[in-house]
């Protein structure tokens, strides 16, 4: 496995730090309730200022250096926003805290002229944005961090790890501060002081990390790299002589990419349900745009229109700054996508709802445009559910198999506004099993003239609070309003049923 790793200080270097008369610069940090240097700039390093130096015995040593309270929250932030940026060259990077990113970048090096050239580029673009990095290529992630944080090595050849590590300090194997210090009080100070020592002694008197460390260090033993993001199953990207700015361009791209996946898409049989679109900035910044489908697509003008809705959505306008030098199409989900025959027109009709429902969730979001699901529930609140819209196809909802049954019941129909909760209301009845000739809802004295009913539904006996069963009447009232009342209970089975109003009609 090829590696490269990156340092990053926390300190960004934005312009020059030695220009004349301006003071040495330092972020210190409270760290084991001293306050410590967390970060130095070129010039305070000259002065032989270095991490975790005592911030009272530095300003002793220099009165005049300029201190910046560390602010880890927005380092992190930052080497978030750099490691996305990294993704231009492999889709496998890792954070390595506090100021480190890890990439994999086997079978990408090639794309870039070897790995020199690709480590050459990733200097040169940061080092152009204003901050002050080293890194290094090596068959190891450990050899690629020992070269990067201790040496000026930036490409270490794959069986040169021992050499390379041999004069490092121990530190360079990334063990814990506490390790080091034990190990430095029995003169083990280099990695090459451990390489030649019985393991067994070793590992009963520091642990096992430490030679677990130097393996990994050494391509011994393989060593895990989680990366930030899932790595997607299909990507397609174009990078830009000249950086595009209009949001046509964009959008033609988007398009153009889609058609290039289309053929991989067709050849595995999946369909796309959620893509991103990667817009590199040429000042770092990297842009995301996602849209998701409620069935899978491989049409790139479906595709196109998916992120034209999106584009129109956003907040504010798709900043291009300077121009995007590079664009990339990620399948972030897929699913199969069997052929569909055409012309049906149930079919059309549902696809042209799925298309709908595509449509809104790019512009008003996912989250927000949902579909109702028929529920494995007789009772007519629980019987329907809301779920995203883009969750699953309108053909998967269930309601062909509701209708189906509610066919073969015989179910009575079902008002269209259903409460979400029954609300109690006050009714009168003329006998006590028949239907109410009045009741009042919220104030309101409604004189009933037509009834129809009852229709029994049972309460869930197997439920602890399953309610009792409901005798649902349809009615109308002087003024035309039609309602779907029921009374809970019955009265050989309790001496005051209570009375809801559950929807109404129209």
């Amino acid at each position: 496995m090829s590696a490269g790793f990156a340092t990053a200080p926390p300190l960004p270097a934005r312009g020059e730090r030695e220009k004349t008369g301006r003071p040495p610069l330092v972020v210190a940090g409270r760290h084991r309730n001293v306050e410590q240097l967390v970060a130095v700039d070129a010039a305070a390093e000259r002065l032989g200022l270095v991490p975790g130096l005592a911030l009272a015995q530095a300003r002793a040593m220099h009165p005049d250096l300029a201190v910046v309270p560390e602010d880890a929250a927005a380092d992190h932030r930052q080497l978030d926003e750099l490691a996305d940026w990294c993704v231009r060259y492999t889709p496998l990077v890792a954070i390595d805290p506090p100021d480190g990113i890890l990439l994999d970048i086997s079978g990408c090096a090639h794309l870039f002229g070897g790995e020199e050239r690709l480590v050459h580029d990733l200097t040169s673009r940061i080092a152009t944005a204003g901050f002050t990095l080293r890194a290094a290529s090596a068959s190891t992630i450990g050899a690629a961090g020992a070269a990067a944080r201790f040496t000026a090595t930036t490409i270490v050849p794959p069986g040169a790890e021992r050499e390379l590590l041999q004069p490092l300090p121990l530190a360079a194997l990334r063990l814990p501060a506490d390790t080091v210090a034990a190990l430095a009080r029995v003169g083990l100070k280099r990695v090459g002081d451990v390489l030649g020592l019985p393991r067994a002694p070793l590992t009963a008197r520091f642990g096992p990390q430490l030679l677990r460390q130097l393996d990994r260090a050494l391509g011994r033993e393989d060593e895990p790299l989680s990366p930030r993001l899932p790595v997607a199953p299909y990507v397609a990207e174009q990078r830009f002589a000249e950086p595009i700015a209009r949001e046509e361009d964009v959008l033609g791209t988007a398009e153009r990419l889609a058609g290039r996946l289309q053929p991989l898409l067709e050849r595995r049989g999946d369909g796309v349900r959620c893509v991103e679109l990667m817009l590199f900035r040429t000042d770092g910044v990297v842009r995301r745009l996602a849209v998701a489908t409620s069935r899978p697509l491989r049409d790139p003008k479906a595709i196109r229109a998916l992120f034209v809705e999106r584009l129109t959505s956003l907040a504010d306008a798709l900043d291009p700054g300077f121009g995007f030098d590079l664009a990339r199409l990620s399948v972030i989900g897929a699913e199969p996508c069997p052929p569909e025959q055409i012309g049906l027109g149930h079919d059309d009709h549902a696809a042209e709802i799925d298309r709908l429902v595509d449509r809104l969730g790019a512009r008003l979001g996912s989250r927000r445009v949902r579909r109702p699901v028929a529920q494995d529930s007789h009772i007519p609140e629980l019987a329907a559910g809301l779920v995203p819209a883009q969750a699953i196809a309108s053909t998967q909802a269930g309601w062909a198999e509701f209708r189906h049954f509610a066919r073969a019941a015989e179910l009575c129909p079902r008002p269209p506004r259903l409460l979400t909760r029954p609300e109690p209301i006050e009714a009168v009845a003329a006998v006590p099993d028949g239907p109410p000739v009045r009741f009042r809802w919220r104030r309101a004295l409604h004189e009933i003239i037509a009834a129809q009913g009852p229709e029994r539904i049972e309460g869930e006996w197997w439920s602890e609070d399953g309610g009792p069963a409901r005798d649902y009447f349809r009615v109308e009232d002087r003024l035309g309003g039609r309602f779907w009342l029921f009374r809970a209970g019955l009265y050989r089975l309790t001496t005051t049923p209570s009375w809801f109003l559950h929807g109404m009609f129209g």
